[in-house]
């Protein structure tokens, strides 16, 4: 792929993302602690938004992914979602999650003779994995210490 001018300058998105994930981080810095709704003033209305802390939480978390140049995918834990859909969302391929699938590390159901799986059964696996991944890690910086290989 050629790189050209376009791809050296920052995406106007990716600015107005940063600037704004600076702007709700200071505010919510200043409010640290307070786990209730929060209160935010929007251009042009007379009246502020009163919105759940869960939902500025989520908003920081697109905000700093935009800011990132990577994009954002909102899926409801409720929904059911394809195995390419799931590949994408765990970036493998749709062959290994198929494999997953079939070894009953994700749950799914069929549909016909089409596999759905649930968003929440998905993002489980990948916590889990997470964590196995983090705890692995842990053990080999331990034994490299040990070793006297790492410090």
């Amino acid at each position: 792929m050629a790189f050209t001018m376009e791809h050296l300058l920052p995406n106007p998105d990716q600015e107005l993302a940063r600037t704004a994930l600076i702007s709700v981080r200071r505010v919510l810095a200043e409010h640290q602690g307070q786990d209730g709704p929060v209160t935010l003033t929007v251009a042009d209305e007379a009246e502020p938004v009163v919105v759940p802390r869960a939902a500025i939480d989520l908003l920081v978390s697109v905000l700093a992914n935009m800011a990132a140049g990577q994009s954002v995918s909102i899926v409801p834990l409720h929904a059911e979602l394809t195995t390419q859909q799931a590949a994408e969302i765990l970036n493998v391929s749709r062959p290994f999650v198929v494999k997953m699938l079939n070894e009953g590390r994700i749950a799914y159901r069929l549909v016909g003779t089409h596999r759905r799986i649930r968003a929440d059964s998905l993002l489980g696996y990948q916590r889990d994995n997470d964590v196995r991944g983090r705890s692995a890690a842990d053990e080999l910086t331990r034994l490299g210490q040990e070793m006297g290989v790492a410090r």
